[in-house]
């Protein structure tokens, strides 16, 4: 039961921010997890492929809610949407598998490096200056393949890559965020997949696990953050973002070098 509310408790805070900052709730849910996971005496060489996995298999729940909320209100650039996902869901299936073949401790390197800079930019509320119209087939195709692989790597539904991506590319940021939500549910379907088919045989998962996805994590966690990301962008509109921002920013920082010395 303790561990029923603590990944409750997870979901609950990683739909509150995700729906408060636009930034996918697996930057906080997979070092959670991990720590999670750690204190359940999973073994140490699964811990961050499963709590990763989870953390895709998760996002679906919030990638659905998400997309539904912003395509209501007619932001979704659906031909933006059809162009990438091809190359992102070849991606985060290649991705899952260069995951598979690291070590846990270079995957928690990853991860942390990954959160470190995204702290930094959430700081200074870094966006890259417009700078051109969107790529042609094969251009999309490779920055689809990027963000989806690196996406997956990292447990996350891609927001940090695809808004700079298209804002870049003259997409206005209200189009952006809600089209990278659309594009997170091929990377979390996608990313999911492959963490289960990786980690299919893998000898030292818990009970309760098919391949790299944990699924009373996946329940508590894609609950919670599904009823509490209204929540979150409910907040937005009455709190001061810039600031929280920056909080939000020391505690993806924090949670990074907790990664680097686990």
């Amino acid at each position: 039961m303790e561990t029923l509310l603590l990944y409750l408790a997870a979901g609950a805070f990683a739909g509150t921010l995700a729906g408060l900052f636009g930034v996918g709730g697996g930057l906080v849910i997979v070092p959670v997890l991990v720590f999670i996971f750690k204190g359940q005496g999973i073994g140490e060489a699964v811990i961050v492929h499963l709590a990763i996995g989870t953390s895709l298999a998760t996002i679906v729940f919030t990638a659905i809610s998400s997309v539904r909320a912003h395509h209501q209100r007619g932001a979704v650039r659906w031909d933006v949407t059809r162009r990438l996902t091809p190359g992102i869901v070849a991606g985060a299936l290649v991705g899952a598998v260069i995951a598979d073949a690291m070590p846990a401790p270079v995957l928690r390197l990853f991860f942390a490096v990954f959160e470190l800079t995204v702290a930094g930019l959430l700081w200074w509320n870094h966006q890259p200056a417009a700078h051109r119209g969107l790529p042609g087939i094969v251009g999309m195709g490779v920055a689809g393949s990027v963000i989806g692989a690196v996406s997956s790597i990292v447990g996350i539904g891609g927001g940090t890559l695809t808004v700079p991506f298209l804002s870049w590319c003259n997409v206005h940021l209200r189009q952006a965020v809600a089209t990278s939500s659309a594009c997170g549910l091929p990377i979390a379907l996608a990313g999911a997949l492959g963490f289960l088919i990786m980690g299919w045989n893998e000898a030292q998962l818990p009970a309760l696990a098919t391949g790299y996805i944990y699924w009373p994590a996946f329940a508590g966690i894609g609950i919670a953050s599904v009823l509490f990301a209204p929540l979150g962008a409910k907040l937005a509109h009455a709190l001061p973002v810039t600031t929280l921002r920056k909080f939000f920013a020391l505690f993806l920082a924090a949670l990074g070098v907790r990664m680097l010395l686990y």
